[in-house]
């Protein structure tokens, strides 16, 4: 702009391509119909800026989600959470298990399902429902039937009849505070009259701990709540899923191995992640609780009771920051305590091992030592009294606090739950001191082999000692109706297993379980393994001498009884069927099968037992018909698969039997019965030298499994290999002496070798132990003539 001589003001000019300014009137018509962004800027005020920054940045991307999420639910895609699920059975509306519950805590090769639960969706009148919160020790591992919440169930019903208890399992093996924290807030809105805390045992081991398998050790809390959040939605799920895939299985056992899985995941004494676990359950265990004040439902907390006096450490870490000079003293004086211990001189070995925990006191394997020498010098000292070894005591509760592998809840953890019994303490909230009941009960002082199975789980007396304590506080939560006709006293532990239906064919094959168990590490690498596993046949064998005829009328007459008592006991009808089977009565036994099928139709075990029974009995049709009912329940049911390939080598199809037990590997690689079928399948399919190798692995993870010793002698003797051969079938008699086929092919094996007399003995017990065996006579024949 410029302006003339007087001060007029004019406009220059525009050149030819540059274009003009519109007229005021132009521009405001202009403005009406569009406005740029600096007019924009001016016109909209403040609380229209957060609106559209709202509905643009946060309601737009949630309906997107929302609507990606109403999507995937519609098409089929993740899992449900809860635990419980809403099923019809007859004309009851009930809620029973998620068996797809444990896959926000797992990956799916490892995740672990909840064992069957029935309850009814409404309450009765009469029912007054306990909750059971915890893990595989709460549960009652390895035989749920017997565990101690089934034990409180008879221990209340006989005191007091008016009431219709319902204790309601919600304890699945595995899992630790991060899992029981949404169980029980589930609980919290299923009509629950009492809650039983007892958890802690695998805190270190189970999801999100300082040594787990899967995903991120000893996480903040916030990261893992975030995570357990996300995978709540189907959106979360399939973004854990892809993730997964995209970084590779190897990440990733193969399956479920049980302990022996976390070998290679030792942790210090020392170590910080301990820490951030105790945080964790710290908090975790103080939501539970809210979340029981918030419904009004009364608590019994318990601390964690384990095996301090018979269970050695599962492994000892030497202090890393030791020098190489105090390493070597420190083996030094272990080895001579060792020396003085197997002598006797449990004092000597006692001053050694002081000596040595001056170098390193947190050696675990020191620790429990030191406690059995000083708990030998008390005994003796004693003799004939009951002894207080409190010094021992203390040594043994170091050695668990300082085990490599912490599969036992550990002193600390114990103290954080006596710590939130005192902060929630009132008429809610009882307390229930179980390591404390356990240690009273021992001859000792000190809990042990009398209460527990191995390391934390309990058995038959272990588990009625627990629920003795938690039925003595449950009385103090129970309304005054129900008392009106109590009895006297509580049952004792003998009339609660006649209403259990705990006979000793149930005991037997509950040994026979831990038996297995106690094959695999970490157990092998106990200090007294050898001798547990002595322990343990031995008690199996008292028990088979008393299974007689007699014996199976008298078990029979329990279990009618129990289930005149209670009919609609899926537990007592599958240890009746056990039971039947262990007797021979494969026809009777399916039927009971059939019953359970009809009380817990959500679950794939009767399904399965049924159709591995019907098998046996050589209807393949009907029984292939409920195996894959079974399978297609539970596309992970290892055994399923099993029973099918056995269907396979029945019909002479072994290249069938062969992907069904290589399927079974799979899903289950630490089992040695899939590389025993293996074997058997290779074996007919003259694969001969694969055949044995498989036998082999099957026998590295069990080598007590007589029947693969059998197999693999088999395998040796028709590779010409009589030497080997021999001494298999002479480990299938050391195993299992009462088998006629291996004293049979041990006398080939010996003719063969040369030795007649030792050949002669073992022909004429296997035509002792088997008239009818028509081989044996010949064998035996053939061998008398030509000694003549």
């Amino acid at each position: 702009m410029a302006a003339d001589k007087t001060g007029a003001q004019f406009v220059a000019k525009p050149k030819p391509n540059q274009p003009q300014a519109p007229k005021p009137a132009q521009a405001a018509a202009g403005a009406q119909g569009r406005r740029g962004p600096e007019m924009t800027e001016v016109l909209l005020s403040t609380g229209r800026k957060w609106l559209f920054s709202l509905v643009g940045f946060v309601l737009l991307p949630l309906l997107v989600l929302a609507g990606l999420e109403l999507v995937l639910r519609l098409a089929g895609c993740g899992y449900p959470t809860a635990f419980f699920q809403r099923i019809r059975i007859g004309n009851q509306e009930c809620l029973v298990e998620n068996d797809k519950f444990g896959l926000r805590f797992f990956p799916p090769e490892l995740a672990r399902s909840p064992p069957p639960v029935v309850m009814k969706a409404n309450k009765g009148a009469r029912a007054y429902r306990i909750f059971l919160l915890g893990e595989s020790a709460a549960l009652g591992d390895p035989a749920p039937a017997y565990g101690a919440g089934r034990y409180l169930q008879m221990l209340l019903r006989e005191r007091f009849p008016d009431v219709e208890f319902e204790v309601i399992c919600g304890a699945l093996t595995a899992i630790n505070s991060h899992a029981v924290l949404p169980i029980a807030r589930e609980c919290a809105r299923r009509q629950g009259d009492l809650w039983i805390v007892y958890m802690g045992n695998n805190e270190m081991v189970g999801p999100f701990g300082a040594t787990a398998i899967s995903g991120s050790q000893s996480p903040p809390l916030w990261q893992v709540r975030l995570s357990l959040g996300a995978q709540e939605t189907r959106l979360g799920q399939v973004l854990l899923t892809l993730g997964r895939k995209l970084a590779g299985s190897a990440k990733h056992r193969s399956a479920w191995g049980e302990m022996q899985m976390f070998m290679e995941n030792r942790i210090a004494p020392q170590d910080p992640r301990k820490e951030a676990v105790y945080r964790s359950f710290r908090r975790n265990l103080e939501d539970i609780l809210w979340a029981g004040r918030r419904t009004g439902v009364p608590i019994i907390l318990c601390t964690v009771g384990v095996n301090l006096k018979d269970c050695p450490p599962f492994a000892s870490l030497l202090d890393a920051g030791l020098t190489a000079a105090e390493g070597q003293s420190h083996a030094r004086l272990c080895a001579a305590a060792l020396k003085a211990e197997a002598a006797g001189d449990f004092a000597g070995a006692a001053q050694k091992l002081e000596q040595a925990a001056r170098i390193d006191p947190r050696f675990a394997e020191l620790q429990f030592r030191w406690g059995e020498c000083l708990l030998r010098l008390a005994l003796e000292t004693n003799a004939g009294e009951t002894p207080a070894p409190l010094a021992a005591r203390g040594h043994f509760q170091a050695a668990c606090d300082a085990d490599a592998l912490p599969f036992r809840a550990d002193s600390p953890l114990n103290a954080i739950l006596g710590q939130a019994a005192r902060q929630f303490a009132g008429p809610g909230l009882a307390l229930c001191d179980a390591a404390a009941v356990l240690a009273t009960n021992s001859p000792v002082g000190i809990a042990g082999s009398e209460a527990f199975w191995e390391h934390v789980h309990f058995n038959f007396d272990g588990n009625y000692l627990l629920a003795r304590a938690w039925a003595e506080a449950a009385e103090g939560f129970l309304p005054a109706a129900a008392t009106n006709r109590a009895s006297a006293g509580w049952a004792s532990q003998a009339a609660c297993e006649q209403r259990l239906g705990l006979t000793d064919w149930n005991r037997c094959a509950v040994l026979d379980d831990l038996l297995q168990r106690l094959s695999r590490p970490p157990f092998t690498g106990q200090l007294n393994h050898t001798q547990r596993v002595e322990e343990v046949r031995g008690q199996m064998r008292a028990l088979r001498r008393g299974m007689d005829r007699a014996a199976a009328a008298k078990a029979r007459a329990v279990y009618l009884a129990a289930l005149k008592e209670a009919p609609e006991d899926h537990r007592l009808h599958e240890n009746f069927a056990q039971f039947l089977e262990a007797v021979g009565e494969l026809p009777q036994a399916v039927a009971e099968w059939q019953r359970v099928r009809g009380l817990i139709p959500q679950h794939p075990v009767a399904y399965l037992q049924a159709g591995r029974l019907l098998v046996r009995q050589g209807e393949l049709v009907a029984g292939r018909a409920l195996l894959l009912q079974a399978v297609k329940m539970r596309p992970d049911l290892a055994e399923g698969w099993l029973e099918l390939g056995n269907i396979h080598a029945l019909e002479g199809e072994p290249e069938l039997a062969l992907k069904e037990y290589e399927r079974v590997r799979q899903l289950a690689p630490q089992d040695p019965r899939a590389y025993y079928h293996i074997g058997k399948a290779l074996s007919k399919l003259n694969r001969r030298a694969e055949a044995s190798a498989s036998l082999r692995h099957a026998l590295q993870l069990r080598p007590d499994y007589w029947e693969g010793h059998y197999a693999l002698g088999e395998e040796l003797a028709l590779a010409g290999q009589s030497a080997g051969a021999r001494k298999e079938f002479e480990e299938v008699i050391r195993l299992k002496p009462d088998y006629p086929m291996a004293h049979l092919n041990l006398g080939v094996a010996l003719v063969q070798e040369g030795d007649f007399d030792k050949a002669l003995r073992h022909l004429e017990e296997a035509a002792r132990l088997d008239p009818r065996n028509q081989a044996a006579r010949e064998y035996l024949d053939q061998l008398r003539a030509r000694r003549r």
